[in-house]
């Protein structure tokens, strides 16, 4: 079932109206999706400010020769404990690694995570994608119970909670 759309007027100068439309003609979508795509991020932007349950995607390139720098990103994960939740490590060229980390837990906690990580001596470049989870479900609500082809699973707040064996 489609939801309901509310039909209302924006004044807007011309320009940006063009630089919207021609936006939108490389999207493949039209003027009103455009506008709902960039107002849900800007909503999805201003829950992160605030200390809400989220998700992140952090990526980093770095030198691998940079000493102990591999140790120091491992360890950082360690500390983080179940708020990582998955991460994948790609080898690049000789000296480079690209490493991408998924995490869940409170935006602010995300966010200096991701700090400490992408501030690291040898992380030479990379970013963050914070995610409140409210901006995710329908209604503004957190995710519940869903299923996904072929099997069901709780939400990962309600499962047990895990701790890693520290590496040696």
């Amino acid at each position: 079932m489609k939801p309901e759309l509310v039909r209302f007027g924006v004044a807007i100068e011309p320009r940006l109206l063009e630089q919207i439309d021609y936006l939108a003609e490389q999207r493949g979508c039209n003027r009103s999706e455009l506008l709902r795509d960039l107002a849900r991020a800007e909503v999805a932007r201003s829950l992160v400010q605030k200390r809400v349950p989220a998700v992140a995607a952090v990526t980093l390139v770095y030198d691998h020769h940079v000493r102990e720098l591999t140790e120091r990103l491992t360890n950082i994960q360690h500390e983080l404990e179940d708020r990582v939740r998955s991460s994948m490590h790609v080898h690049l060229d000789h000296d480079h690694c690209l490493e991408v980390i998924i995490m869940r837990g409170r935006s602010d906690e995300l966010k200096a995570a991701a700090d400490k990580l992408l501030g690291t001596r040898g992380v030479t470049h990379g970013g963050v994608e914070i995610i409140a989870e409210s901006a995710m479900a329908k209604g503004g609500s957190a995710p519940s119970d869903h299923a996904h082809a072929g099997h069901d699973h709780p939400p990962t707040h309600a499962s047990p909670s895990r701790k890693r064996k520290p590496s040696r």
